[in-house]
């Protein structure tokens, strides 16, 4: 098993949370509770000493993430655990796994946070942790990171994805203001994967339904925008998904519809290939990810 450790410079990084150091140093969360979503998509809530912390860290986008880290069995880790403290004193088998997820809501009040999972039985790391996850177990997590949130001067606003992009998409709708004009195009298995969402503007919410036919195989999104009678005015897009929608969504929109300071484009998971084979592939991809401007 894996155990964390104090060390002199690991409390020196604590004291200077704010700084750059701070950055490397992912906070130890607790679990606190789990719910379930909808068939393949579970809820874990987290809090624990460490949420303050993060707190301190929280930023103002809609999609906020962090990046998990797995540590590895056989290995006393630094504690607070810096990333590049364990990195430069230790093997490299040694380095944790990171996965990255989105924070669906911050509750400063509850002092808790909400991470949901796309849960593909044994399939994957964070998945199968999420599904056995309990009150008490812990994790740590790197971040926040993000860079959008609905602009109020937007005309209307855009929501394309599947299921890994509905935690991002429900804390976008959250934040619209009563009056505000949104459209969402939302792929997922079936009726029942479909959420429910909280939101005070004038939603047109669109469910696709993609079985028989498995996740990443179908054009169902980029279809259905096309066939969209498009508003007008100013429109702000938020694309994000399996990659394929780099190549067929993204650039209908920058075709003269969406400006590029209005659209933010991420590719969460690649169809047919791993999550380390995702990971290496968007490294070498410098338009993986679209972030839009202010």
């Amino acid at each position: 098993m894996h155990r964390t450790r104090r060390t002199a410079s690991s409390d020196q990084a604590r004291k200077g949370r704010l700084t750059d150091v701070s950055k490397n140093i992912a906070v130890e969360l607790v679990v606190q509770r789990t719910e379930e979503l909808a068939p393949r998509l579970r809820r874990v809530i987290l809090g624990g000493p460490g949420f303050e912390d993060f707190a301190e860290r929280d930023i103002d986008a809609t999609d906020k993430y962090v990046k998990l880290a797995f540590l590895r069995d056989g290995f006393d880790y630094p504690e607070p655990l810096d990333l590049a403290v364990v990195r430069e004193t230790m093997p490299a088998e040694a380095r944790p796994i990171l996965r990255t997820y989105t924070v669906r809501w911050v509750d400063l009040e509850a002092r808790e946070l909400a991470i949901d999972f796309v849960v593909h039985g044994d399939e994957g790391l964070a998945g199968p942790w999420a599904a056995q996850a309990k009150p008490g177990d812990r994790i740590h997590a790197r971040g926040p990171g993000g860079a959008y949130a609905p602009k109020p001067e937007a005309d209307h606003h855009l929501f394309i994805g599947d299921e890994s992009a509905l935690p991002a998409i429900a804390a976008a709708l959250e934040r619209l203001p009563s009056g505000a004009s949104a459209t969402a195009f939302l792929e997922v298995d079936g009726p029942a994967d479909q959420l429910r969402f909280s939101t005070v503007a004038d939603l047109d919410l669109r469910w696709l339904h993609r079985a028989p036919s498995h996740p990443g195989t179908t054009d169902l999104l980029d279809a259905a925008v096309r066939g969209w009678t498009w508003p007008q005015g100013r429109v702000q897009a938020f694309v994000h998904g399996e990659s394929a929608l780099l190549k067929t969504v993204r650039p209908y929109l920058l075709d003269g519809r969406v400006d590029r300071a209005d659209l933010s484009v991420s590719a969460y998971w690649r169809h047919g290939v791993t999550e380390e084979g995702f990971r290496e592939w968007k490294s070498t991809q410098a338009d993986a990810v679209m972030r839009p401007s202010s």
